[in-house]
This record gives C-alpha cells, sequence and structure tokens, in this order.
C-alpha cells in the first residue's frame, strides 16, 4: 500500500470537508463548542463536525495534537495511542485502543490509523486520519477492530487574535460490531465536546511549570516543514 498516497488524498478529503456548506444540522452546541452532522458518503453513519477556540498559537496546538507520545495524558477517550510505525517526518501509522463509551454500553474498540501533518498557507495545519491495514498490527480477539473514515483536524490562526487558534474536527468512525446506530448518534457529540475541553486542559498544563518538561520533548522537528 501506498501510505504516503493515501495520506495526503485524506489530507485534501479534509479540507474538501471544510469547504463543503451544504447539508450541516448543527446537533449540539456547548461551552463554545459546536457539533454539526450529515450523513457520511463513507459508510453508514454521520460525518461530524467540531468547531472551538483554543487559546494557544496554531503551531503549538498542531503540534500538541499531533505527536503521540503525550496523548493519553490529556485525551479521556483513550487507553492506549502509540506510534508504530514512521513512514516519514509527518507521516506515522498509530495504534489506539479507546475506552469504552455511553456507560459501558459501547465497548472499547482499537484502531489503526495512517496520520498525516501538513502546513498549507495562511499558517494553516491539517492533521489528517484514516484507518489502513497494517501486518504487524492484525485486528485482536481482545477488542472489535473499528474503523475511521477520513477524519482529520484543521488548525489556523483565529482572525481576530491570532496568538489563539481556531480548531475544526472532522470525525466519520465506523465502530463496527453488534451496535444500534441510535446509541453513537445518542453519545458522539457528547464526546467530540469533551474531546475540545479535554485538548484545551491539556494544552494548558504544557503551559504550567510542571507540564512544561514533557512539550519540548524533540517533536518540534515534525513542525519543519517544507
Amino acid at each position: 500500500m501506498d501510505y504516503k498516497a493515501l495520506a495526503q488524498e485524506t489530507a485534501q478529503e479534509v479540507l474538501d470537508y471544510s469547504q463543503d456548506t451544504s447539508g450541516w444540522k448543527v446537533v449540539k452546541t456547548s461551552k463554545k463548542i459546536t457539533v454539526s452532522s450529515k450523513a457520511s458518503k463513507k459508510f453508514h453513519g454521520n460525518l461530524y463536525r467540531v468547531e472551538g477556540i483554543i487559546p494557544e498559537s496554531t503551531a503549538k496546538l498542531s503540534d500538541f495534537l499531533y505527536k503521540p507520545e503525550n496523548r493519553v495524558t490529556w485525551d479521556k477517550s483513550l487507553k492506549v495511542y502509540n506510534m508504530v510505525h514512521r513512514i516519514d517526518s509527518d507521516t506515522i501509522i498509530c495504534h489506539t485502543i479507546t475506552q469504552s463509551f455511553a456507560m459501558g454500553s459501547i465497548s472499547p474498540r482499537d484502531f489503526i490509523d495512517l496520520v498525516y501533518f501538513k502546513r498549507y498557507e495562511g499558517n494553516m495545519d491539517i492533521i489528517s486520519s484514516n484507518s489502513v491495514d497494517f501486518p504487524a498490527y492484525p485486528p485482536s480477539s481482545n477488542y472489535v477492530r473499528g474503523f475511521n473514515h477520513a477524519c482529520g483536524y484543521i488548525c489556523s490562526p483565529l482572525q481576530e487574535n491570532p496568538a489563539h487558534s481556531k480548531l475544526v474536527m472532522f470525525i466519520q468512525t465506523e465502530m463496527r460490531g453488534k451496535l444500534s446506530p441510535s446509541i453513537i448518534e445518542a453519545t458522539m457529540p457528547s464526546n467530540l465536546v469533551s474531546f475540545i475541553l479535554n485538548a484545551k486542559d491539556g494544552i494548558k498544563a504544557l503551559r504550567s511549570p510542571v507540564g512544561r518538561g514533557y512539550h519540548h520533548s524533540g517533536h518540534a522537528s515534525f513542525l519543519k516543514k517544507k
């Protein structure tokens, strides 16, 4: 599989989603975070768009969201988030195991995702993600293997305050297993709001004296883009 080509394709899909203004329906607003959805063209489920403001520069926010080593310290939806293969400085493959959701009615899933960082003009960054087959990590009987169709974060400077960032996230996760779509639709918007709130708390913690110890962990090289 040409992972790099797929990664570039996925980033373009995420960019296309951001430019598509038709058919979105707001399904939740909370704490200045808006979640909208529309039917996914990839599977029988929804594509979600989540929008929020993060009080951090775009470069720092992108680095924070991209690097895998500290993800489980702030993302409360995950048990495991490990880089299992590096393709190049801006393309990696990660193995993720989620926590259970909806009071345990959605059991943990695992995912193998191709994650890619790309910087665009105007200091806009896209971190895209798409599930792939990776022979070193076949599905296990311990978890239902889920599938992330083209997903991603778009980070850009806030026009009225460039020291802060607008974060727009696109998610279309096929949970698989024997799950009623209604359970997913009922729980996903709240989980996505929680993700943004967790990210805000996580990046704030990195600015504290205690958190700075792991902020400068050598991953700045990811952001030295062409």
